[in-house]
């Protein structure tokens, strides 16, 4: 057997027994919207949701049932990084919903900012409010609409955000349209003179290289985030990075707050890179050149 095939082999095994042991887990709802599957399910003390009904390991939000506060995931950790650049946001966007926890605990923690989020999905609305607690109010306002279209219209009406959150993904990856250079600009357009940008990205497909020069032509230096296989979170700043000593004294305010949540500046601080670990020369992701149906493959 060829290398290639023998690879692709075993990866097909690990998919086939996550998704098996997933098919025990206590399935509370589905649904089908115009976007996507919707699953919800229970397992190992808690409560996940999944675009997938095949394979419920692609999770899109979990929270422990026995302390809904606390993070489950690695990359809304690695997210929250973002206060480290700018401790006091006062207009946060986040665009991709899911469950709601990052608009959720930046509430708690800025009880008011205002925060809007852009989710495409009104099912996705309604499954965050009805299984994980999400509570839009006065100051967090959902917009249900393309991410790319709320960015165009905004940045048409001279909106400004301290904090913008990138977290829109479909059942695969994030939309081709969100990824690039050209919807990055009007992104940078909607940040004020010291706002910072937050985004969810993967490390392991092809994509990496194309995101990361992508990201770079549009915002320059970033610091770069990664822990685990999968995720890798990009932090930029309007106007360029903070010093290592800024990044300590907002980590030391903000200690208390992100313990709250399960993690702390021990953790955090020492994810902080801006070593370049791409290929410089990865061609940049375009609205004509946006291939991720092509480039977002696995790789090992």
């Amino acid at each position: 057997m060829r290398p290639i095939h023998r690879l692709k082999t075993l990866f097909a095994l690990v998919v086939s027994l996550v998704t098996t042991s997933s098919a025990a887990a206590n399935v509370i709802h589905t649904e089908k919207s115009l976007y996507r599957n919707i699953l919800i399910y229970e397992e190992g003390g808690q409560r996940c949701m999944s675009f997938s009904r095949r394979e419920q390991s692609t999770r899109q939000t979990c929270k422990s049932l026995s302390d809904p506060d606390e993070f489950v995931f690695t990359y809304t950790k690695m997210m929250m990084g973002a206060l480290y650049l700018n401790p006091d946001p006062h207009r946060v966007l986040i665009i991709g919903l899911g469950g709601g926890v990052l608009p959720t605990a930046l509430a708690a923690i800025y009880p008011d900012a205002a925060i809007d989020i852009v989710e495409i999905d009104p099912a996705v609305v309604r499954v965050a409010k009805q299984f994980f607690g999400f509570n839009p109010s006065a100051k967090i306002r959902v917009i249900e609409e393309d991410g790319r279209v709320f960015a165009k219209r905004a940045g048409q009406a001279d909106g400004r955000y301290d904090l913008i959150m990138l977290d829109a993904f479909d059942h695969q990856y994030i939309p081709e349209h969100l990824l690039t250079q050209e919807f990055l600009l009007e992104i940078k357009k909607l940040l004020t003179t010291d706002g910072v940008l937050a985004a969810n990205t993967f490390s392991t497909s092809q994509l990496y290289d194309h995101e990361s020069t992508t990201y770079q032509s549009v915002f320059g230096d970033f610091y770069n985030l990664r822990v685990q296989w999968k995720n890798r979170i990009i932090l930029a700043k309007l106007g360029g990075l903070p010093a290592r000593e800024a990044l300590e004294t907002h980590a030391a305010a903000l200690e208390s707050k992100l313990q709250a949540l399960g993690f702390g500046r021990d953790w955090l601080l020492p994810l902080f890179s801006t070593k370049p670990d791409w290929k410089a020369d990865a061609r940049v992701l375009t609205d004509q050149y946006s291939p991720s149906n092509l480039l977002n493959t696995p790789v090992f």
